[in-house]
Formats: structure tokens, sequence, C-alpha cells
């Protein structure tokens, strides 16, 4: 049980620091808005995705949350690292960064399956 919740813990730890910490440090970024424009998203897209990914890192963290609130926020990272792959491939080629968030979609995979065994 124990070994449970430090993989659980540290997994989500990964995903909310990495992922929702980032969007705080990198609001204004200039290579943050190349980027996005690179991929072809207009400009009100970035600050709406930081915005979810900050709530959505909050959620996971807050064990008083509940976990129907939890399920929607492991959805909606899910999804971010799924198309942010798609778009990364689709712009650029299938070139080895274009994969890097799936590594994210695995450890995020990991937290679910351990938050799940938890709750049993």
């Amino acid at each position: 049980m124990k070994k449970d919740k430090i993989i659980f813990w540290v997994t989500t730890a990964i995903v909310a620091v990495l992922i929702g910490l980032t969007p705080i440090l990198t609001w204004n970024d200039p290579d943050g808005k190349a980027l996005m424009e690179h991929l072809g998203y207009p400009s009100y897209f970035a600050p709406m995705l930081n915005t979810f990914k900050i709530l959505g890192a909050i959620v996971l963290l807050v064990p008083q949350i509940p976990g129907r609130i939890k399920e929607w926020a492991y959805a909606g990272f899910a999804i971010d690292f799924i198309a942010a792959t798609v778009s990364l491939v689709v712009v650029d080629g299938p070139v080895g960064l274009s994969f890097f968030p799936l590594i994210f979609l695995v450890i995020l995979v990991v937290s679910y399956i351990y938050k799940e065994k938890l709750a049993k």
C-alpha cells in the first residue's frame, strides 16, 4: 500500500508540477507564443489552455476535490497530451521531439491507475 501511494504521488506531482506550473512561469514567454503560432493555433488559445492546465494541476493535487472532478482533469490532460503529439507530428513530421508529450501521457496513465488502486 505504501508503495502504491508513493507511485501515485510521484507521478501525480510530476504531471501537476511540470504541466501545471510551467504555464504560470511561461505565461508571456515569447518562445511559447512562437511555438503556438508555429503550430497554427490562434493567439487566444494559449491563455485558455494555460488556465485549464493550472486548474487541472490544482484538481489533481488537492485530495479534498471529488473523484468525479479529478476524472475530468485526467481526461483533459490526456486530450492535451494526445493533441499536442498530433499537432507536432502534423506540423514538424514524426521526429523524436514530436512524441515528447506521450511521455507525460504515460506518466498520467500511471497516476490514474494508482489513483484507482488506492480508491479500492
